[in-house]
């Protein structure tokens, strides 16, 4: 199937640059993440997984760009005047052996990215029923993915064309897979935050603090979907363009894994520090708050004398209600 928009060899060109811009942002997130994991962390208390996943994006992610930059010298200098037809008809060939290693690398990429999310749909649900699905549709971009390769390492320097009718099938079903499984994990984790932060909200005069996590976590599911929507429509329209905006990926992957990351050390250090920070008052410190605030004002009290000399009272209860004789009691009014 012919192809168009820029051809093959440019965007390939174009897709290396745009990455490494991309990766240089991914390394500066990682370093934001690792530092908000780990200051002023005890080792045992250091999320290490959530350290080793961040740690495997870069490592796949720096794969990634090593072995584009090896195929961009690969098809413009090594093979350029000995490959037939030229650096167009090298970077069109999914049988060479740099797009099956970057492609792998993508693919592990994607579903290392989207298990995370998927495990914390669980962690956050605390339901293994609420992650059938998303469960499901992970295994079967597995499937699409390996296939794919499968297919591509098949092909012939003839054949061996990305738009050709079974390879463009398993891709289209590989992209397709791959924007369902991250709207539907994301979405279950997005709306389970909204509504403990709904419900826990009438419960509290504080404002919610995870609210700025779910906005992150809308933003970053978004910007996924976005692009690999974009990705899809090029590939089903046998537009050049995919190979920009696929390359495109594996840093914005990692980038949003990173984000989310750290809007999620953020909260945690914004609760630990509202915690430490909140006055333990005594007994004795909270009476004098409430006497300052409600003072109490002096009980004028008049004690009238009658005709006998005694006070109002009977005299025989006149000795068990005070100590005083009836003439000092009434002299004058005294204050409580």
């Amino acid at each position: 199937m012919a192809a168009g928009g820029i051809t093959l060899d440019n965007g390939s060109l174009m897709s290396t640059v745009l990455e490494g811009i991309l990766y240089g942002f991914s390394v500066l997130m990682f370093m934001g993440t690792v530092w908000s994991l780990t200051y002023k962390q005890r080792i045992q208390d250091i999320n290490r997984p959530i350290i080793v996943v961040a740690i495997l994006l870069l490592i796949l992610s720096t794969a990634h760009i090593i072995v584009n930059i090896i195929r961009v010298e690969d098809g413009f200098v090594k093979y350029r005047d000995t490959y037939p037809g030229g650096p167009a008809a090298f970077f069109a060939d999914v049988s060479q052996e740099t797009y099956l290693i970057k492609h792998a690398l993508y693919v592990l990429q994607t579903l290392l990215a989207d298990g995370v999310v998927i495990y914390r749909c669980y962690v956050v649900w605390q339901s293994v029923w609420i992650v059938v699905l998303p469960s499901m549709l992970w295994c079967s971009v597995a499937v699409t993915g390996v296939i794919g390769l499968y297919c591509a390492s098949q092909s012939t320097i003839y054949s061996g064309d990305i738009y050709a009718q079974v390879l463009a099938n398993w891709v289209t079903a590989f992209f397709a897979l791959t924007i369902a499984t991250n709207l539907s994990s994301s979405g279950l984790l997005v709306y389970r935050i909204w509504s403990i932060e709904r419900n826990a909200s009438a419960a509290r005069a504080t404002k919610g603090t995870m609210m700025p996590l779910m906005r992150v976590l809308m933003d970053t599911a978004v910007l996924y979907s976005v692009v690999l929507f974009t990705a899809l429509i090029c590939f089903i329209c046998s537009n050049n363009g995919e190979v920009v905006v696929l390359d495109m990926v594996m840093p914005i992957v990692s980038i949003a894994f990173y984000m989310v990351l750290i809007r999620i050390a953020i909260t945690r250090k914004n609760r630990s520090h509202l915690s430490i920070n909140v006055p333990r008052r005594t007994t004795s410190e909270a009476g004098q708050e409430s006497s300052r605030q409600h003072p109490v004002k002096p009980l004028r009290v008049h004690i009238s004398q009658s005709n006998d000399g005694t006070s109002g009272y009977d005299k025989g209860n006149e000795d068990q209600l005070s100590p005083y004789k009836a003439d000092s009691v009434a002299k004058a009014p005294c204050n409580v």
